[in-house]
């Protein structure tokens, strides 16, 4: 799947159909708080972005991407107007992956989103975690208990993958919200529980492998 967030309504369609027609799965967002919806329940393996956007522009959207642990590795491609070198420099620093200005070709785009995919798969670690009936492959951005598929949020998904990666450790309330929420969150807030909580729920009897260590905060057991 690969999202376009793209204000534009002739652009975004003709570069949704020129990828569809490509084999790939494309969808189209016209405002962010659309693409952090669908964001919210499938993540895709490429992110078109355009820079000029209402609401928050693409920059903001690209920084937000970069600092949550479930999206920094999402690949990223710039769309924009705007041609200058600062522009560039700006947009590959916030971690964008490939940059094109506008107006592009639709064949030229399709050619850079593959050399992105590929290097991306090429560079991407064979990482995978068993737990148990749980299986987590981030890479894949898949979740398993017992061999069916679980869907997860992506802040659901990123604490899994922040127990795993510390599995045995006590993680304090502290690093989780900040890893996961940002520094700016309300770390006195239920926000935590409440993923804590639902997180075990779908992960049915592999939810007991997540323990509350009370007054610390979580861990990811190594065996029950």
């Amino acid at each position: 799947m690969i999202y376009l967030l793209e204000d534009d309504d002739s652009i975004r369609k003709l570069v949704i159909y020129a990828l569809e027609s490509q084999g790939f799965t494309a969808a189209g967002f016209a405002l962010p708080s659309a693409f952090w919806k669908a964001m919210g329940r499938e993540l895709p393996e490429l992110i078109l972005l355009d820079i000029m956007l209402p609401e928050e522009d693409g920059l903001s959207v690209l920084k937000k991407l970069r600092s949550s642990g479930a999206t920094k590795k999402v690949p990223v491609i710039m769309l924009t107007a705007k041609n200058t070198e600062y522009d560039r420099v700006v947009g590959l620093d916030n971690g964008a992956d490939d940059f094109i200005s506008k107006p592009f070709g639709m064949m030229e785009l399709v050619a850079r989103v593959r050399a992105v995919l590929r290097r991306t798969e090429q560079d991407a670690a064979p990482r995978e975690y068993r737990v148990g009936q749980l299986y987590v492959c981030p890479v894949k951005h898949l979740v398993q208990v017992d061999g069916k598929e679980v869907v997860l949020t992506y802040k659901e998904f990123e604490l899994l993958c922040l127990l795993l990666e510390n599995q045995g450790m006590v993680l304090t309330r502290n690093i989780l919200m900040y890893k996961v929420w940002g520094a700016e969150q309300d770390r006195e807030n239920r926000t935590l529980d409440v993923h804590i909580r639902t997180l075990r729920a779908k992960l049915g009897p592999a939810g007991e492998y997540i323990e509350t260590v009370r007054g610390i905060g979580y861990r990811m057991r190594d065996n029950l």
